[in-house]
């Protein structure tokens, strides 16, 4: 069966650094756009970068500039790189799987979702 699996979060201070991973299995990955979303409480669930099969990328504006989306289609991996992070970073960041199937339909998975806390 098909699983994302994230790791990286964790409590930091503002203005610090975390690297999120996400590792998929049982999907051939290399076909996938790959994305991360965010989730704060009371919010809707954001996207908040996403890269294409072909490796292009695209970020939401408040985190242009911090963020860097990257895969290693090898490891079957999409990372997160986040610098200069912000309390209002916090959030619960999920892993996201999608692509068109033959049919014109999407076609996604999810991760379970790992928590980033940006507080001093």
């Amino acid at each position: 069966q098909v699983q994302l699996v994230e790791s990286g979060g964790g409590l930091v201070q503002p203005g610090g650094s975390l690297r999120l991973s996400c590792a998929a299995s049982g999907i051939i990955f290399r076909l996938y756009t790959m994305n991360w979303y965010r989730q704060a409480p009371g919010n809707q669930r954001e996207l908040v970068a996403a890269i294409t099969s072909g490796g292009r990328t695209n970020y939401t504006d408040s985190v242009k500039g911090r963020f860097t989306i990257s895969r290693d289609n090898a490891k079957n991996t999409v990372y997160l790189q986040m610098n200069s992070l912000k309390p209002d970073d916090t959030a619960v960041y999920y892993c996201n799987a999608n692509r068109m199937n033959g049919l014109g339909q999407t076609v996604g998975y999810w991760g379970q979702g790992t928590q980033v806390t940006v507080s001093s």
